[in-house]
């Protein structure tokens, strides 16, 4: 459904720019100054919810700037986040800024007052509903589990699955397109698209995150730096167990 009604009136124009996972669409104000993301009011409540906690924590990101919503759908407006996506950094440079982006998931890890969750349970229960329906998107999959079959995977972690330990607020898809850095200062900028933000077992972020980092670097992965710094010794089990969940989280299009 086109909801573009909803876009706010009196700016420089709007722009699509992308496309979210469950039928968001994101839009730039051409000033550069605002985004906009319309899509489904229950998805988009809780971002703007997550938004607007995180804006008062002290780690840097977006705030929530308008929303409009409808029968239909809704529009929420945040204000846009200086700098570039670390996915867009020369290998050099996200390098340079590896240290603060360490810094700045330690910091988010360092809490366990968020009032929203995202527990294990929870995400398996949708992994299941993911897998049963057939929508599994294969390109999310990491490459030595493209040939498997997603029923498979997802038994494979049913009987693998950790301990549970202490949540801690996780951003929830921590890739390296929803850090925003300053290039010139190796600083981070701000987290973008929180939508599952909450507490959450902290290897679900580093899963992703480490994973990712590894698309960028020409020679080898810096886990062990991004490790010493963040302070912890990796559980290579756990690593593996999150980024295998994760694309099984994800519905796309039926397969077959």
């Amino acid at each position: 459904m086109n909801l573009t009604h909803l876009l706010p009136v009196g700016c420089a124009g709007w722009k699509a720019v992308r496309s979210g996972e469950s039928g968001a669409v994101v839009y730039r104000e051409k000033s550069g100054r605002w985004y906009a993301k319309l899509g489904p009011v229950a998805e988009l409540a809780a971002e703007r919810d997550r938004i607007t906690w995180l804006a008062d924590t002290g780690i840097p990101g977006a705030k929530v700037e308008g929303w409009r919503e409808t029968m239909d759908g809704a529009c929420l407006l945040t204000s846009a986040v200086k700098g570039v996506p670390a996915s867009e950094l020369a290998p050099d440079e996200l390098l340079k800024a590896w240290p603060a982006i360490a810094d700045v998931v330690r910091s988010l890890h360092q809490r366990t007052d968020c009032p929203f969750e995202r527990p294990l349970g929870t995400v398996l229960e949708q992994a299941r509903s993911t897998v049963a329906a057939r929508l599994v998107q294969a390109e999310f999959l990491p490459e030595e589990l493209l040939a498997t079959p997603p029923a498979e995977i997802l038994a494979t972690l049913e009987a693998r699955r950790p301990s549970a330990e202490t949540p801690v607020v996780c951003h929830g898809d921590l890739c390296l397109p929803n850090i925003m850095v300053d290039p010139r200062k190796a600083q981070v900028t701000g987290l973008i698209d929180v939508g599952r933000l909450g507490l959450a077992d902290r290897y679900a972020d580093l899963a992703l995150l480490l994973a990712n980092s590894r698309e960028t670097w020409t020679d080898s992965d810096h886990d062990a730096e991004f490790a010493a710094r963040y302070g912890i010794e990796l559980d290579a089990t756990k690593l593996q167990f999150y980024l295998w969940l994760d694309p099984l989280t994800w519905p796309g299009s039926v397969v077959g």
